[in-house]
């Protein structure tokens, strides 16, 4: 039973990193677009924890 779980799993991390490397048709890749939105991301964590830390509600979620 271990060894089907593990031939499972490694199929779906297969599969999971073949989706976010296929191009689309301009050349540009799933992860691409996960390492432009990183920074933006970040961002509005930073001023969710401030907000919580200060005791107020977050804003602009």
């Amino acid at each position: 039973m271990g060894f089907i779980k593990h031939a499972i799993i490694g199929i779906a991390i297969y599969e999971g990193l073949k989706y976010l490397t296929r191009q689309d048709e301009f050349g540009r890749t799933k992860l691409d677009e996960l390492k432009e939105r990183a920074p933006e991301w970040l961002d509005k964590a930073k001023e969710i924890k401030e907000d919580i830390q200060e005791g107020r509600m977050p804003q602009g979620l």
